[in-house]
C-alpha cells in the first residue's frame, strides 16, 4: 500500500517536473533562436552598410580612374587635330607639338606618330628613337585593331609593360587628312603611352589610408578567362562590389572589398552582440530560476509577476534600440521639455554625464545658423503629427560635426506626448558627398580647359604661327565651301606666289630675316588685295591668294603685277636692306564645273612656268601647260616604270688613241630602252629624272652594266681595259656608292668616273675632294666631263687631281676653221701636261677634227667620225672589226 502510494506521487512529480522543463526548454530554445536571429540581423545590417561605405568609395576612384585615363585620351585627340592639319610634320615639329602637348596635366609618358602605320615620329626622341621605322600592330593577331584604326576607333591596348619595368597603356588614334581631291583620306595613326601607376596614383588606388582592398581585371582575348590588371585577386572571389569602366574598344572592371573583408564588423555591433548575449543569458538564467522556484510559485507570485513586467519593458526598449541601429536615443517630454539621453547621446554631443538634459541643453549644441531650421522641422511634425526628420552641425573638441536626427511623436504610457528618436553622425557621409563635388567641380574645370586647348589647338590648325595667314588646310576648306554665285558668273581666280631670292636671305642673314620678310609679304598681301579676296600662306616661302569676283585675264595680271611690286618693297633688317621678289601664276576658272583644287593646281602649273621662264614674272595656265604637264606627268611615271623593268641601259662609245686610232677604252652612256619609243638620249629624260631624284638608281644601273661588259671584253681579249661611267653629284656622295666600290676588286684605272664641271666644284671643293679621295682609295680614276662650259676655276679643278680632262664638243666643233679656238685647246693640253692630266677630246665630228686635235697633243679622240655610240654586242663587233683593220693612221697637218 505504502509502495503503491508512492508509485503515485511519484507519476504526478514527474508530471510537476516535466510541466517545469518541458516549457523551460521550449522558452531556452526561443532565446536561443531568437538571439540568433538577433545576431543575423545585426550582422545583415553591417554587411549592407559595409557595401555602401565600399560602393561610394569605389564609385569615386572609379571616376577619378576613368576621368583621368579620358582626360589623356582627349589631350592625344589636341594632337591628332594638329597632324591632321600637317601631314608633313617634321620630327622637330612633332617634338615641339607633343612638349607643349604635355605641359597639360596628363600621365602620358610617350607619343609616336606613325604615317601609313609606320612609326616615324617619336617624343621624347632619345627614350624611344628605337620604334622608328616599326609597323604597327604587325602581328596577325592585330588585324582586328588594325581595322578598327583604319575605321576611324580609337583603340586602346594594355595594360603592356614598359622598358621601365612599369605598366603602360597603349591608346592608338587614327589620323584623317584631306587629300589633294579634298576627300578624306587615312593617314596613319597616333600612339600615346599612359603610365598607369602614376594614373593609379593619381586617381587614390596607391593611397596608404586606402580603406579598400581593390582588383582591377578585364576579359582575357579568348574570353574565357579573366586577368588582373592590378591589386590581389583573391578580392573577386569575396563577394566584392564590382563597376566597370568603359575604355571604348575595352572594358575593365574594379572590385573591392573593405580592407579587412566583410566579416568586421563595428564596435556598435559588438557591443550589440554582448546586449545579445547579457539579455538571452539574463532571461535563460530568469527561466531556470523561476523553474527552479515553480514549487513556491504562489508564494512569490507578486514578486514574479514584477519581475516579468521589468523583463517586458527591457525587451520593448531592446527592440527600439535594435529597430534604431542603437546610436543615440533620445526622448523629449514635450510639456516639461526634459530630455532623455542614453550614453551615446552623451558621447555624441561630448556632454557631460552629470548633466541634466533638457531641451535647452540640446538648442546650446546645436550651431546657431542650423538651431532656426532644427526647431522648425520640429514644431512642424509635432503640429501635422510627421516624422521628425533634420540635419544640423555641432562643435565637439573644436571639430565641426554634422548629425541627422529623426524622431516620433508618441504617448507615453503616463498619458503625455512625447517625442522619441534617434541621432547619429554622418560626417563622414558629408564629407564624402563634399569631395565628390569638389571632384565633379574640378573635372567641369579640367573639361573645360580641354575645351579652350582644343579649340586654341583648332585655331593654330587653321593659320601659321608666323604670319597668322590662314594655312593650307584652311585653304583646302574655303575652296571646299560652296561660293556664293549671286552674280552668275561661277568665277574663281587663284594666284599662287613663290618668293624668289628667299632662301639667299636665309643662308646670309639667318632665319630670322627670313621670318622678317615672310611677315612683310603677308602683310603687303593683305594691304593690295580687295575686300573679299582671301590670302593663305601654304607652304615656306608660298601664298595663295583667291579672288572671288568676275576677272579678265589682263585684270588678273594687272592684280599679279601689283603683288610683285608690293613684295619687292624693301625691309631694313639689322641694319641691312633685304628685298625679294615673287614670280606668280594664274589660273582662272570660267566655268563652274572646274574643281577649285584643279584650279589651285593648275595656277601651280602656271608658277612654275614663271620661274622657268626667269621669275619675278606673271604667268597665266593655258592648253600648252596642261599639255606640257601630262608630258611631264607621263613620262615622270614611265621612268619610275622602267626602273623596275630594268629598262635603262648602257651604250658604249669607243675611245681611240690619237696617234694609232687603235682603241684604248670606252665611255658607258645611259639611255633609255622606253616600251613605246625605243631607244632615247638623256636630253629626252634626265631633267624629269633628276626632279625625281632617281638619277643615282640610273648612275647604279649604268655602272654594274659597264662592269659586267668590261670583265666580258677581257674575255673575248679584245684589248679593253678601260670603261669611264659618268656620275651624277648626287650618287657622288652616297655611302651606298662606297659600299658598292668596296667589294669590287678592279685593276687600277680600269674604270674612271666622270663629273660634269657644271658641278659647281668652287663651291664644294672641300666636300667633293674628300669623296674623290675615298673612291680614288679603290684604284678608281676620276675624269673632268664637258671641260670649258662651266664655271670653275681652273685651280679648283687641278686640287682634284683627275687623271683625265674631256674637253666639250663646243670647243672641238669651230677649231678647223678657228685658229682661236686651236690656240685654246692647245692651252688646255698644255696645263694638262704641266699637270700631268691626260687630255680627251669629245665631239670629233670629222677625221680633220681628228688629226688636228692629235697635232694639237690630245691623246685620246672620241666622236661620230670615229664612231658613235652603240649597243654591248655592237661594240664587241665594232672592236673586233676595228682590231682586224690594222695600220690606220691619220694625215699630218701642216
Amino acid at each position: 500500500m505504502i509502495a503503491l502510494t508512492e508509485k503515485l506521487d511519484r507519476r504526478p512529480r514527474w508530471r510537476a517536473r516535466l510541466q517545469i522543463i518541458v516549457p523551460s526548454l521550449l522558452v531556452l530554445s526561443m532565446i536561443a533562436v531568437s538571439a540568433f536571429y538577433a545576431d543575423s540581423q545585426q550582422r545583415q545590417i553591417d554587411r549592407e552598410y559595409s557595401r555602401d561605405a565600399v560602393q561610394e568609395q569605389l564609385g569615386t576612384i572609379r571616376t577619378k580612374l576613368e576621368g583621368n585615363i579620358n582626360a589623356n585620351v582627349r589631350l592625344l585627340q589636341g594632337l591628332v587635330a594638329v597632324v591632321s592639319s600637317e601631314p608633313y610634320v617634321s620630327q622637330q615639329r612633332f617634338a615641339a607639338l607633343a612638349e607643349n602637348l604635355l605641359a597639360n596635366p596628363s600621365q602620358i609618358r610617350n607619343i609616336a606618330a606613325a604615317p601609313d602605320l609606320i612609326t616615324a615620329f617619336v617624343y621624347p626622341y632619345e627614350r624611344n628613337r628605337g620604334f622608328i621605322g616599326k609597323h604597327l600592330f604587325a602581328a596577325p593577331e592585330n588585324a582586328r585593331l588594325l581595322h578598327a584604326l583604319k575605321e576611324g576607333q580609337t583603340v586602346i591596348l594594355g595594360p603592356n609593360m614598359l622598358n621601365n619595368g612599369t605598366q603602360g597603356l597603349i591608346v592608338a588614334l587614327p589620323v584623317r587628312i584631306v587629300n589633294d581631291k579634298g576627300d578624306p583620306a587615312f593617314w596613319g595613326g597616333l600612339i600615346g603611352v599612359i603610365d598607369l601607376p602614376r594614373v593609379y596614383d593619381d586617381s587614390g588606388l596607391l593611397a596608404n589610408d586606402l580603406p579598400l582592398r581593390l582588383v582591377l581585371a578585364k576579359k582575357t582575348a579568348d574570353g574565357s578567362g579573366t586577368s588582373v590588371i592590378f591589386g590581389d585577386r583573391n578580392v573577386l572571389d569575396q563577394d566584392p562590389i564590382r563597376m566597370v569602366i568603359d575604355l571604348g574598344n575595352d572594358q575593365w572592371t574594379i572590385a573591392a572589398i573593405p580592407q579587412n573583408g566583410w566579416g568586421t564588423g563595428t564596435a556598435l555591433s559588438a557591443v550589440v552582440r554582448l546586449g545579445i548575449f547579457l539579455v538571452a543569458s539574463m532571461i535563460a538564467a530568469t527561466v531556470i530560476w523561476v523553474a527552479l522556484l515553480m514549487a513556491e510559485r504562489q508564494k512569490n507570485y507578486a514578486a514574479l509577476r514584477e519581475r516579468e513586467e521589468q523583463l517586458t519593458a527591457l525587451s520593448s526598449r531592446l527592440g527600439l534600440a535594435l529597430e534604431t541601429s542603437s546610436i543615440g536615443i533620445w526622448e523629449l517630454d514635450l510639456a516639461s521639455g526634459d530630455i532623455k539621453w542614453d550614453d551615446r547621446m552623451y558621447q555624441l554631443y561630448g556632454v557631460d554625464r552629470d548633466v541634466q538634459t533638457c531641451y535647452d541643453v540640446w538648442r546650446s549644441c546645436v550651431d546657431p545658423d542650423d538651431l532656426v531650421q532644427a526647431d522648425k522641422c520640429l514644431a512642424e511634425a509635432i503640429a501635422q503629427g510627421k516624422t521628425y526628420e533634420t540635419q544640423f552641425r555641432i562643435t565637439r573638441d573644436g571639430e565641426i560635426r554634422h548629425i541627422r536626427a529623426v524622431g516620433t511623436a508618441f504617448r507615453n504610457p503616463q498619458g503625455r506626448m512625447s517625442v522619441l528618436g534617434v541621432n547619429w553622425d554622418v560626417s563622414a557621409d558629408v564629407r564624402l558627398q563634399e569631395e565628390l563635388r569638389e571632384a565633379q567641380r574640378q573635372t567641369e574645370q579640367q573639361n573645360a580647359a580641354l575645351d579652350a586647348a582644343r579649340l586654341r589647338m583648332e585655331h593654330n590648325s587653321l593659320h601659321d604661327a608666323l604670319t597668322g595667314l590662314p594655312n593650307r588646310r584652311f585653304l583646302d576648306q574655303k575652296l571646299a565651301a560652296p561660293l556664293d554665285d549671286s552674280a552668275g558668273f561661277g568665277q574663281l581666280t587663284i594666284l599662287h606666289l613663290d618668293l624668289d631670292r628667299f632662301k639667299e636671305i636665309n643662308d646670309t642673314l639667318g632665319h630670322g630675316a627670313g621670318d622678317a620678310i615672310l611677315r612683310h609679304v603677308a602683310t603687303e598681301l593683305e594691304k593690295a588685295v580687295t575686300l573679299g579676296d582671301f590670302v593663305a600662306r601654304i607652304g615656306g616661302d608660298e601664298f595663295v591668294v583667291v579672288c572671288t569676283k568676275p576677272l579678265e585675264p589682263d585684270e588678273a595680271t594687272r592684280i599679279g603685277e601689283r603683288l610683285i611690286a608690293a613684295i619687292n618693297r624693301p625691309i631694313v633688317y639689322n641694319d641691312h636692306e633685304c628685298r625679294v621678289g615673287a614670280s606668280i601664276g594664274i589660273a582662272i576658272r570660267q566655268q563652274a564645273s572646274v574643281a577649285a583644287e584643279q584650279l589651285l593646281v593648275n595656277a601651280d602649273i602656271a608658277l612654275y612656268e614663271a620661274k622657268r621662264r626667269g621669275r619675278n614674272r606673271v604667268e597665266h595656265f593655258n592648253d600648252s601647260l596642261r599639255a606640257r604637264t601630262i608630258n611631264v606627268k607621263q613620262t615622270a611615271d614611265a621612268i619610275l616604270r622602267s626602273l623596275g623593268n630594268e629598262d635603262f641601259i648602257a651604250y658604249y662609245q669607243p675611245q681611240f688613241d690619237a696617234n694609232t686610232l687603235q682603241i684604248n677604252g670606252a665611255e658607258a652612256l645611259a639611255r633609255w630602252n622606253h616600251p613605246k619609243k625605243g631607244i632615247l638620249t638623256p636630253d629626252k629624260f634626265l631633267e624629269i629624272a633628276e626632279n625625281l631624284n632617281v638619277v643615282s638608281q640610273i648612275d647604279a644601273s649604268i655602272l654594274e652594266q659597264a662592269l659586267a661588259q668590261l670583265s666580258r671584253w677581257r674575255a673575248l681579249g679584245l684589248g679593253i681595259e678601260h670603261v669611264s661611267v659618268n656620275i651624277s653629284a648626287q650618287r657622288l656622295f652616297e655611302d651606298k656608292l662606297i659600299d658598292r666600290l668596296e667589294t669590287l676588286a678592279l685593276k687600277p684605272g680600269s674604270l674612271s668616273f666622270e663629273l660634269l664641271e657644271s658641278i659647281s666644284f668652287d663651291d664644294k671643293a672641300d666636300a667633293v675632294a674628300e669623296s674623290l679621295e675615298r673612291i680614288r682609295a679603290h684604284g678608281i680614276a676620276i675624269e673632268i666631263d664637258d671641260f670649258g662650259t662651266g664655271y670653275a676655276s681652273i685651280l679648283s679643278l687641278i686640287k682634284l687631281s683627275p687623271s683625265r680632262l674631256k674637253i666639250d664638243r663646243q670647243l672641238v666643233a669651230p677649231i678647223v676653221t678657228n685658229a682661236t679656238q686651236r690656240r685654246l685647246i692647245s692651252s688646255i693640253v698644255d696645263i694638262g701636261r704641266s699637270f700631268g692630266v691626260g687630255i680627251v677630246a669629245e665631239g670629233v665630228e670629222t677625221m680633220e677634227h681628228a688629226a688636228i686635235l692629235r697635232d694639237l697633243g690630245c691623246q685620246t679622240l672620241q666622236g661620230y667620225a670615229l664612231a658613235r655610240p652603240m649597243s654591248p654586242d655592237a661594240f664587241v663587233e665594232f672592236a673586233l672589226r676595228h682590231a682586224a683593220e690594222n695600220d690606220v693612221a691619220l694625215p699630218r697637218t701642216a
